[in-house]
């Protein structure tokens, strides 16, 4: 077995008996590094002395520390709040390496008073360029899932923008309604991740319907035109964004479950049970979705008024019903990306808006105002955002490829990947 044991502050990594709150007030990170490669299970391995540790917050660095003999170091923290743990890989053993993702860093929320914890995979230096192939598995499965969340937002987005030409920049913030509300059914009222989750889409549908009905229909009414209303959506985004940080605060904050699971190894690639559920809770929703527009009447009245809303009029279609439909089917698919990705990762108050521009690329990739365009963009994006950092790209940069892909499609083909010609003029 290669791997090694890192205790300290996570709450994004879950908590054991010795993270609970100690009697002191004291908050502190105590770090117990140990090479447990070669060790039988239930064996316990060698401590790593000599390694040194940082631990930052948005300040700078706040404490460090050197394991000991025993592999521990304790270093103290001011109080509760998100912190940065980094290893110094410069003083593990020279066979070793970390491997993971987050490499050796990990960003926590100490949440409670006492010891944390958090994990630091090790692997033997020799094997690391046996296991590329793996890693790039690991990364393409894990593209798939995030393309497809993306796709969930890109199908809602494509839908409203293909029944109504609106560009709506405040989508982004429909993916963080959906997070922020799983987090306050989840947290605030202690419901069940499940159940949090269902009662959220619900929820997010209804939002949709009434920004439909209070917003955008008025405005349609009144033939605002779409630059008018690209630009209310835009001011509207910076009003949804600004009572989220007013209510739910600046902080990352984690659900109650599924925070931290053992991955299950399948064949070359591993995953954990949230990320199978994740993938196929999306797969399953974009799968009823798209058979629904394909075969119900309701989905092919939206189709008849995404080609032409003047001639499914005068056919009798009431459009101004059909759109709401949209608005609510879409907002309900983008709330529950919302959801997918605050089990998938944290939840924050701009975690739509850091999705938005891939939204935005993905559906353009594809080409505008086609559904399945947006769902194939969503999945190039998807795996060439998790893909790039095994090939060589820092992960702070992750999403240049995914836009660079964006600007060589769109140079050859500028209606996107599924997009039709059209001549203007």
């Amino acid at each position: 077995m290669l791997g090694a044991i890192l205790l300290g502050a996570g709450g994004a990594y879950g908590t054991s008996p010795a993270a609970l709150p100690s009697e002191s007030s004291d908050n502190s990170i105590t770090v117990v590094l140990i090479d447990t490669r070669g060790t039988e299970a239930g064996e316990s391995g060698k401590p790593v002395p000599d390694v040194d540790i940082e631990v930052s917050d948005d300040s700078g660095t706040v404490g460090e520390g050197t394991t000991d003999e025993e592999g521990r170091a304790s270093i103290p923290i001011p109080g509760l709040g998100s912190y940065t743990v980094t290893v110094d890989e410069d003083t593990l053993p020279e066979d070793t390496q970390l491997s993971g993702e987050g490499g050796n860093e990990r960003t926590v929320n100490v949440v409670i008073s006492g010891d944390m914890r958090v994990q630091f995979p090790i692997a033997d230096e020799r094997a690391a360029g046996a296991g590329f192939v793996s890693k790039l598995m690991t990364g393409a499965v894990s593209g798939v899932k995030f393309g497809l969340i993306i796709g969930l937002a890109a199908l809602g987005l494509s839908m409203v923008f293909g029944t109504t030409g609106l560009t709506n920049f405040s989508h982004g913030e429909l993916i963080t309604f959906g997070g922020l509300v799983v987090y306050g059914f989840n947290r605030g009222l202690g419901l069940p991740v499940v159940l949090a989750g269902i009662l959220t889409v619900i929820v997010s549908a209804g939002f949709g319907w009434v920004q439909e009905r209070g917003l955008w229909r008025p405005l349609r009414r009144r033939g605002t035109g779409l630059v008018a209303m690209m630009i209310v959506s835009i001011g509207f985004a910076l009003f949804l964004r600004n009572v989220y940080q007013y209510v739910f605060g600046g902080n990352t904050k984690s659900l109650s479950q599924y925070v931290s699971q053992q991955r299950v190894s399948l064949g070359p690639i591993s995953l954990a049970p949230k990320e199978m559920a994740i993938m196929a809770i999306a797969f399953v929703a974009i799968a009823l979705v798209c058979a629904a527009l394909m075969t119900t009447r309701l989905g092919k009245a939206t189709r008849a008024v995404a080609d032409n809303p003047a001639l499914a009029s005068s056919s009798g279609l009431r459009v101004d019903g059909v759109i709401g439909s949209v608005w609510i089917v879409g907002t309900a698919l983008t709330g529950l990306a919302g959801v997918l990705l605050a089990v998938d990762q944290q939840v924050e108050f701009q975690m739509g808006f850091k999705m938005l521009l891939l939204v935005f690329a993905s559906v353009t990739l594809g080409g505008l105002g086609t559904v399945w365009g947006a769902l194939i963009g969503s999945m190039v994006v998807g795996i060439m955002v998790e893909v790039s950092p095994v090939l060589g790209v820092p992960a702070e940069l992750k999403y240049t490829p995914a836009l660079l892909v964006l600007i060589l499609i769109l140079l050859v083909r500028p209606q996107g990947i599924l997009g039709r010609r059209e001549r203007i003029g």
